[in-house]
This record gives structure tokens, C-alpha cells and sequence, in this order.
């Protein structure tokens, strides 16, 4: 699926898809950023306040999980992604990132481990501690990915302030992280023997990453939200430079020029980028059954544009579609059941998680 094609999109004219019906399943979540499947029925999610809960989507019950850490909630910053580990269902162990305070009293990006088992966490561990130390919880980034070696991807956000740091490798500043599932560092990370490097870094130049997706074959993409236009989608390797702050195809919010550069030797160009900003928030790669129209997408959800982009990659960037503007609601995440359909969780207080299904 290795695509090098770069489309600035400007104008969202292509075909709105139509068709859906929608139902919302839950209300009233307080700032909920995260789900992941247990079953069918059930759900796994989190508010940004430091809460994990389930609920059951057949009879909307809600049970909150105990011994979740303490986050620091506010600006951007709280419990965010949670994943569950590829061999679950015999382990019971599932991975959150979140943020709190370092042994300076500083902000940054933690991801943690833990046993969920009778509606408790059980033995939790810290698996890493961003060295990104900053001000306030803002873009933290925080997602969350497994390749199929059983590593762990985390994006590691540009701390807003701290974006020139996005270029060097002595700290994770607009990094995606690469680590092991017992918080090691795999022996075959790019920067591992690089002097003055951190060894956990995979890839950098990276701003404030929303989106990361592990495709059926392996591969690795990643959207992050631009400045003033300049949102990203990028196929992600190792050791390479995705060029933020040095390129970039925004601007600053004051108006000011960032960059006067979009490309740079030795610096990756986006798959696309989005100008102006839709605001991208969450992505998954569509392989389910339910939907064929959606079949093999990239399905982005955004929270400026409140929608749901598809973005089919072919030799060329062939289709970019509107889906579920109906809404008129900023979307935060989206995920597929087991079954394959569709659920959108809203931006948010007193958000909601919607179910998407073909209208009869």
C-alpha cells in the first residue's frame, strides 16, 4: 500500500456519500476520547477526567473500572487512547496513555499497563515517561498502535511550545515512540546506537499526531493536526524526518510564517495534506463487510469540519468523500465492532457514542 502522492485538499466538492441511518447508543459522556471493543456489546472507554469505564450496548449500562492512576485533566491533557494487547482474551491486559506530572512537577505523556480483570485494574506499570517535559497537557498526541511483532507504537506530541525540539533526538518532543509490551527497548529501533539519541524513538518531525493506524499488512499511518492549515496524513518508516517545524503547509495561528518551506532534503512529504485545517481526530482502515462502499478506506474523523473524510489510496490519491456531515457535530473518535460496524464517539462534555448503519 506504499503511497508517495501529495494533494492539498482545499475544497471538499467530491461525492457526499449518503445512506446512513444513525442511533445513539450513549449520552451525557463527560469528555470521552477513547473506546475499544470487549465484544460486540460490550465497550472499553475513557473520559479525560481519569475515568475508564464499560458499558453494555444492548441495555446502555455503565460500570466504572477502579485503580485507574491519577491523570492531570485539563487543556488537552487527561486519560486518553486505550488499547487492549493482541492476545487479550488470555491475558487480560490493556495499555492507556495519559497525562500527569513528572518528579519536576512538569506535564507529559505517560503510557501505562494493567491487568483488567472483575471491573478493577491490577497491577499497573509505568511503561514509559515522555522527555518532554511541558507547562500544560497540550498536544500530547497519545495514541496508541501494536505492530505485529507485538511492539508498541506511541505518538508523543510537540508539547505546542516546544516544536523546534520535534528535529533532535535527545527528547520526545513530536516523536512516535517504539517500546516493547514489558516497557524494554526493542534491540532494533532505528536510533538505538546513535549517540546523544533516545532509543526509543521510531520516527520524528512529527507535530501533534491524532490518528495512527497498523494496516493488515504491517504498515504504519499516522494524520497530526497542522497549525493554521497543514494537517497531515503520513506512511510512517523508520527513522525518518516528517519535517515539522522546518516544512510545513501551515501557518501560524497569528498568521505569521512558520516555515517558508514545504519541502527539504532528507525531510518525508505527506501522503496529503488538508488546507485549511479539518482537524483530524481519529482514524481507522475500514476491512469489514457491513459498509462495502467503505471497503479498504482510511476513515478520518474531524473535529473542525464534523465529519468523516474516506480516503482511498490507489497510484494516486483517487477519492476523498464526505461521510455523516449530516451530524453537524465534532467527531472524536471511530471504531468498527467485531462485526464491523460503525461507531462515533462526539467531542466533548455531554458527549455521545452514535452506531452508523446503512439505511434498509
Amino acid at each position: 500500500m506504499k503511497t508517495k502522492v501529495i494533494l492539498s485538499i482545499l475544497f471538499f466538492s467530491s461525492t457526499v456519500l449518503s445512506g446512513y441511518k444513525f442511533e445513539t447508543i450513549l449520552d451525557d459522556l463527560d469528555d470521552a476520547w477513547s473506546i475499544v471493543f470487549l465484544s460486540e456489546d460490550k465497550v472499553l472507554y475513557t473520559e479525560m477526567p481519569g475515568k475508564l469505564k464499560i458499558a453494555s450496548l444492548s441495555d446502555k449500562t455503565i460500570t466504572n473500572i477502579n485503580n485507574v492512576p491519577s491523570v492531570q485533566y485539563g487543556g488537552q491533557g487527561g486519560l486518553s487512547e486505550v488499547v487492549l494487547d493482541p492476545d487479550f482474551k488470555s491475558n487480560n491486559m490493556i495499555y492507556f496513555s495519559y497525562s500527569a506530572k513528572d518528579k519536576n512537577g512538569k506535564s507529559t505523556l505517560f503510557l501505562s499497563s494493567a491487568e483488567l480483570r472483575e471491573n478493577s485494574l491490577f497491577n499497573a506499570k509505568v511503561l514509559f515517561e515522555a522527555k518532554a517535559p511541558r507547562r500544560s497537557p497540550v498536544h500530547l498526541a497519545a495514541k496508541i498502535a501494536f505492530l505485529k511483532d507485538g511492539t508498541i507504537l506511541l505518538a508523543s506530541g510537540d508539547g505546542f511550545d516546544h516544536r523546534e525540539q520535534a528535529q533532535t533526538l535527545d527528547n520526545h518532543f513530536g516523536k512516535i515512540i517504539r517500546i516493547n509490551k514489558d516497557g524494554s527497548v526493542p534491540s532494533d529501533n532505528p536510533f538505538i546506537n546513535i549517540k546523544n539519541a533516545l532509543p526509543e524513538i521510531y520516527s520524528y518531525g512529527h507535530r501533534n499526531m491524532q490518528g495512527l493506524v497498523v494496516t493488515s499488512s504491517g504498515d504504519i499511518y499516522e494524520h497530526e493536526h497542522g497549525p493554521r492549515g497543514g494537517d497531515e496524513m503520513n506512511f510512517v518508516e523508520p527513522a525518518l524526518n516528517y519535517g515539522w517545524p522546518a516544512i510545513t503547509y501551515g501557518i501560524d495561528y497569528s498568521g505569521a510564517v512558520i516555515s517558508p518551506f514545504t519541502e527539504k532534503e532528507g525531510m518525508e512529504q505527506p501522503l496529503l495534506h488538508w488546507t485549511p485545517s479539518i482537524a483530524p481526530s481519529d482514524m481507522i482502515y475500514y476491512e469489514g463487510s457491513v459498509y462495502p462502499e467503505l471497503k479498504n478506506s482510511f476513515l478520518v474523523t474531524a473535529l473542525v469540519s464534523k465529519d468523516v473524510k474516506k480516503v482511498t489510496f490507489r497510484d494516486k490519491v483517487d477519492t476523498q468523500e464526505r461521510l455523516f456531515s449530516e451530524l453537524d457535530i465534532r467527531l472524536r473518535n471511530i471504531q468498527a465492532s467485531p462485526s464491523g460496524i460503525i461507531y462515533l464517539l462526539t467531542d466533548g462534555p455531554k458527549g455521545k457514542l452514535i452506531k452508523v448503519l446503512p439505511s434498509e
